[in-house]
Order: C-alpha cells, then sequence, then structure tokens
C-alpha cells in the first residue's frame, strides 16, 4: 500500500476534498485538489479551508516517506501551519511539499532523547503555473514513551 493509499484510507478529510497523491517521496510529495463547486468560496476557486487542508496534507505526506521508520518510536506532529494567500486560485490546484532539513539530521536529534522540529515547504499552484499559496508547516517526531 503507497502513503497516499494508506492516507486515503486513514485521514477522512483526504477522502472528502477527494485529494489525489501524484508523488511521494522522503524529499517531495506533490498532491492535487480537483475543482469542486461544492468547496468553491465566494470569487470561484477552491475553498481558503480547502486549500490549507491540500497544502498541510502534502506536508504530512512528506514526513511520512520521511520518517515511517520512526513511528516505532516516535509520533510526527505538525506544531505550526503558516500559508500565504498570493493569487487567487482558479480550478485544479496542486500542492508540492518538501523537507527543508535533512532526514538523518532530524533522527540524530531523536536518537538524542531530543524532540526534533523541523520546517516542510509547500507551494500551491494552478494549472497554469501560478502560485497561488505558500505554506510552511513546522512537524516534529514526538517520542513515544
Amino acid at each position: 500500500m503507497t502513503i497516499g493509499e494508506l492516507l486515503a484510507a486513514t485521514v477522512p478529510m483526504v477522502r472528502t476534498l477527494k485529494l489525489e497523491y501524484l508523488e511521494t517521496t522522503p524529499e517531495r510529495a506533490v498532491l492535487s485538489l480537483p475543482d469542486q463547486e461544492e468547496y468553491r468560496n465566494h470569487v470561484g476557486g477552491p475553498h481558503a479551508g480547502a486549500m490549507f487542508t491540500l497544502g498541510e496534507s502534502a506536508s504530512g505526506a512528506v514526513v511520512l516517506a520521511a520518517f515511517g521508520d520512526q513511528l516505532s518510536r516516535a509520533v510526527p506532529l505538525p506544531v505550526d501551519a503558516r500559508i500565504a494567500f498570493k493569487k487567487v486560485a482558479l480550478g485544479p490546484v496542486k500542492a508540492t511539499a518538501t523537507l527543508d532539513r535533512p532526514i538523518a539530521e532530524v533522527v540524530a536529534e531523536l536518537d538524542e532523547g531530543r524532540r526534533p522540529e523541523f520546517p516542510v515547504t509547500v507551494r500551491i499552484q494552478r494549472e497554469d503555473g501560478a502560485v497561488t499559496s505558500e505554506m510552511t508547516v513546522v512537524w516534529t517526531l514526538r517520542p513515544n514513551n
């Protein structure tokens, strides 16, 4: 089962918004949000909440791809998220999330008994390539007790 299939099966909001997992690697995840009338805002584009969910979901996918082998000893959790809306988004949009810290560095902190934090940058784009939103989600690996 792929990370996208796992998340679609276990996260109801992923199914609700019909998010598609186009690519998921330890360095990058790409998800798409189809154009759906029931999730449009007052200007005809995807609602800000749907775009936030798309971005947060993309960040979570890259985190699971990068740190899935650590789940027996730590749980990944978002600790902070910020989004900047740059342009009106119309039609389907795509989010690309990238891990902004080396995996080995984060795991080394976990090995030292610390609770590492690391940012994931997300860019949300229209089909024409214009960046509609930029987002940063800071994640942690909370050690299991």
